[in-house]
């Protein structure tokens, strides 16, 4: 059965230190013979709001694709966006890395008036036709916060929430950066009460991307996967300069995989949350079992739903699905 999807993101294909795992998540929905994808939201996050805008379009442009691409949260909640935006943009310049990034933004400027409103347009495509979308949120939770706000029947009209985001132990982070971000926004979405299913750093750290597996989408003679390897090659040495690994995490594309085939995953059901408070532990994230805390002093009561945690994930079988997907595409 095709599954119909909204994909809420902050891609950066193509913008020197962006992360481009946004774009291939993109690219498996729209090459997927499974998948149908109905529109595209852009959050600031991973890049600012306009320049993810620019990103999709500029994608869909190239592919001769009409799918609606609306801007969205051009900052969080309450967190203040300045660090952030400095962190973000400017690490790349300040790592002097920027030569790996020659000649790659294509991207073409929009008609900001173009764009409808995401909150919005994700709030009527899914409560007209409740039960039947799935949204993938692949960026801070901005979006989707709103979108809880304003349509208050929207957490049990959405199919199911498929969320890129948290981290529970993985040395070195103490939080990640899209619910921390907008910590205010994750507590209210993983809160709300919706079917969810949350790909954490804990397991999409465990994939991989290479140079070898980009030259395998390379093979095939069509602008979508050479657009993805054109743009996947400077963050992935980028990647590899910086973080000292193989190639690149897709932490992103984990979650349309899970739409297309979550038989290669392993999950567990848990109570998540945010912190929203203190110095070393805002935007940081806790999960554990329902009825399993055995010091509840001081706390208020505990949520009553749980969210579908994935813990684990088969690489290769990732990747094949990436790679078969991108190849039936092309032909």
């Amino acid at each position: 059965m095709v599954k119909r999807i909204i994909i809420d993101c902050d891609p950066g294909n193509g913008i020197p230190g962006a992360n481009v795992d946004d774009g291939l998540a993109i690219a498996l929905a729209i090459a997927n013979p499974n998948i149908a994808l109905e529109l595209i939201t852009t959050v600031s996050g991973n890049t600012p709001r306009d320049t993810g805008y620019h990103v999709a379009k500029t994608m869909l442009d190239l592919l001769s694709l009409n799918i609606p691409v609306a801007k969205g949260a051009a900052q969080a909640l309450l967190e203040p966006a300045a660090p952030w935006r400095e962190h973000l943009d400017n690490n790349v310049k300040k790592q002097g890395l920027l030569h790996l990034w020659p000649q790659t933004n294509t991207n073409t400027m929009i008609d900001h008036d173009l764009s409808v409103n995401a909150a919005q347009a994700i709030g009527e495509l899914v409560c007209n036709n409740p039960h039947q979308i799935s949204v993938v949120a692949i960026g801070p939770l901005t979006n989707i916060a709103h979108t809880i706000q304003l349509y208050p029947e929207f957490a049990h009209s959405v199919a199911e929430i498929i969320i890129m985001g948290g981290v529970f132990n993985v040395p070195g982070y103490l939080k990640d950066t899209n619910f921390a971000i907008d910590p205010e926004a994750a507590h209210i979405v993983l809160n709300s009460g919706a079917n969810i299913t949350l790909a954490p750093y804990d397991v999409t750290t465990t994939t991989m991307l290479t140079h070898h597996d980009l030259n395998i989408i390379a093979k095939n003679d069509d602008q979508l996967s050479q657009y993805i390897v054109t743009t996947t090659r400077p963050w992935m040495d980028f990647s590899m300069q910086t973080r000292h690994i193989p190639g690149c995490w897709i932490h992103d594309v984990l979650c349309v995989a899970y739409l297309i085939d979550p038989t290669f995953m392993v999950s567990q059901e848990y109570v998540v949350d945010v912190a929203l408070e203190g110095a070393y532990t805002r935007g940081s994230s806790r999960r554990w079992k329902k009825n399993g805390l055995r010091l509840t002093v001081g706390m208020p009561p505990l949520p009553q739903s749980t969210i579908n945690v994935i813990e684990q994930v088969d690489n290769q079988k990732l990747l094949s699905i990436i790679f078969n997907s991108l190849a039936q595409y092309a032909r």
